[in-house]
């Protein structure tokens, strides 16, 4: 039992996050190797969606990785090279987007969607209060009593 515990860890810490940048990619100056790493990591691969271009096999996520690298080597800023890849690919490229018109319901949707949900949830509730019945007239009491004495 032991033995597969420790195999389960082994496994687990050996499976990590799956980096896709291959070596030949990567930049023999490590400063800017390390400023490209770190942008690659808040860009979105426009193919896998939900991965960066820096855990992305795709092919586009290389070229973008490749281009990042160029911009950064060519003496652009963090900020120029981010700008030139939302310029061709729009903000959908930014893992977080500015907050824009565009963007709105992607920041505050979320928020909106619980926020009606639970005026919904409440709204439901409140319909279904036991409302207490009216009292009974004086001809449904004479009524009722006379069913009452006829039963018992």
């Amino acid at each position: 039992m032991k033995r597969l515990l420790a195999l389960i860890l082994a496994l687990t810490v050996v499976a990590g996050p799956a980096l896709a940048v291959l070596p030949e990619e990567q930049l023999k100056d490590p400063v800017l190797e390390a400023r490209a790493r770190h942008l690659s990591k808040e860009l979105r691969c426009v193919v896998c969606q939900n991965q960066t271009i820096d855990d992305s096999d795709a092919p586009l996520a290389a070229d973008l990785r490749a281009i990042l690298r160029e911009r950064l080597t060519a003496g652009d800023t963090d900020e120029q090279a981010k700008a030139y890849l939302v310029q061709r690919y729009g903000d959908f490229v930014l893992l977080k987007p500015p907050i824009n018109p565009a963007t709105l319901f992607l920041w505050f949707g979320p928020a909106l969607l619980l926020l009606g949900g639970a005026f919904g949830v409440w709204r439901y509730w409140r319909g279904r209060s036991v409302v207490a019945p009216a009292p009974l007239d004086p001809d449904e009491q004479a009524r009722l009593k006379a069913l009452l004495s006829e039963t018992s």
